[in-house]
């Protein structure tokens, strides 16, 4: 790969991260208010996403329940991606679409918060699961791409990165969870170290 190449994918990147927060800095101001609310109040964040949605799902998990930038208590956060059991079980029983939903019926209370991702913002799955957790008074943010797709209103806040290209909407949704990490340590935790 050429220099030139490099530096164009580099170009896309900053622009889809330019582009967000130019658009959503005031509805990621919303999505870092509905974690935060939920948590100090004593709910659960629960994630889904497929592929490398996936993979976000649990890397936000683990930012939550260990820790991020500040010391605080481990907070109550769920990654629905990674009971390998009970996906294969829902999936057989029931179907691929409703491997999520079926696991917010069991574990998803009023109070708590699901963080849906979706690079299309149209998987079946992840809408089947934003559908039951409203249906159950979870609040639902997604971390969406291209138009937000069917998941766009279905979301309390729908965080929606406007590119087509699958790995930069990746990208800026990592920094979005940084972000929401980092509000749940202003929260919830004392001074930032370092």
């Amino acid at each position: 790969m050429r220099p030139d190449e490099i530096r164009a994918i580099a170009d896309e990147h900053h622009e889809a991260v330019r582009g967000f927060f130019d658009r959503q800095a005031g509805e990621l101001a919303r999505a870092a208010e509905l974690l935060t609310s939920a948590l100090a109040r004593g709910g659960t964040v629960l994630l889904c996403g497929n592929g490398g949605s996936a993979a976000d799902a649990q890397h936000i998990a683990a930012e939550l329940t260990g820790r991020f930038l500040r010391e605080r208590r481990g907070l109550p956060a769920v990654a629905l991606t990674t009971d390998t059991s009970a996906l294969t079980a829902i999936g057989n029983d029931y179907g691929f679409e409703r491997v999520f939903a079926r696991q917010i019926e069991a574990l998803g209370r009023p109070g708590d918060v699901m963080v849906a991702i979706t690079t299309s913002g149209s998987s079946p799955n992840v809408l089947r699961a934003i559908d039951e957790a409203r249906a159950r008074g979870l609040a639902v943010i997604g971390l969406l791409g291209r138009d937000g797709g069917a998941a766009r209103a279905r979301c309390d806040a729908a965080l929606v990165v406007e590119s087509e290209v699958t790995a930069r909407i990746q990208e800026v949704h990592i920094l979005i969870a940084h972000i929401l990490c980092e509000a749940a340590d202003r929260a919830l935790a004392g001074p930032r170290e370092g």
